[in-house]
């Protein structure tokens, strides 16, 4: 039985804990559950693949890309980035294709040297450009954060400097946990939806 509450509380998990990947998948799946089997999904990763530490968006987009998964709508990869320049069109974009959209917000950020390497699932939008104090509006119904270096002093040159492999291995786990639950959530849908017609038919 899981408690009510629990998909409420932001998860907050290192990447090199053993089970991570499971973790996460039961956290998104708890978050998907009561979503209503009418709102498409739509994943947004922001970033810019011009910095290590900022590419974190992209990279999981592109590895979310070669799914081909009918399950979700993508936007933000290494190939097309969606970033501080074109993240208010890219938003009115997804509300003019799609009708109540369910948004996932993923993004890098910075935090304390004892968060370094923490992957952050919570509800509630991920604020873009707030470790470097631009003014971006909020993206996401929930949201996904990659820790991947120190704030609080020179952002962008810590940014710059952000060592790729952290950054890689980060990327493979959320795409892969992100994926496998919005897989098992379609999976779900489509056995309640032949359950109810199997009930219709009988």
């Amino acid at each position: 039985m899981k408690l009510p509450f629990i998909k409420d509380t932001p998860l907050k998990v290192p990447y090199t804990t053993a089970n991570v990947i499971g973790m996460l998948v039961n956290r998104l799946s708890s978050m998907l559950e009561d979503l209503a089997d009418n709102r498409p999904i739509v994943v947004v990763c922001v970033g810019t693949d011009r910095s290590t530490g900022d590419s974190l968006g992209p990279l999981i987009g592109t590895s979310l890309s070669k799914y081909r998964s009918p399950h979700f709508e993508l936007f933000g990869t290494l190939e097309d980035p969606v970033h501080a320049m074109n993240l208010d069109d890219t938003l009115l974009e997804i509300n003019r294709r799609f009708h109540k959209p369910f948004v996932i917000g993923i993004d890098a950020c910075l935090g304390q040297v004892s968060s370094v390497g923490c992957i952050q699932v919570g509800v509630g939008p991920v604020r873009p450009g707030a470790g470097v104090n631009k003014d971006l509006p909020p993206v996401g119904d929930i949201h996904i954060t990659g820790i991947v270096n120190v704030g609080g002093f020179m952002e962008y040159f810590v940014l710059q400097n952000t060592r790729l492999h952290l950054v890689m291995k980060m990327a493979d786990i959320i795409s892969l946990s992100l994926f496998t639950a919005i897989a098992n959530h379609a999976h779900l849908i489509t056995g309640a939806r032949e359950q109810t017609a199997a009930a219709d038919n009988s």
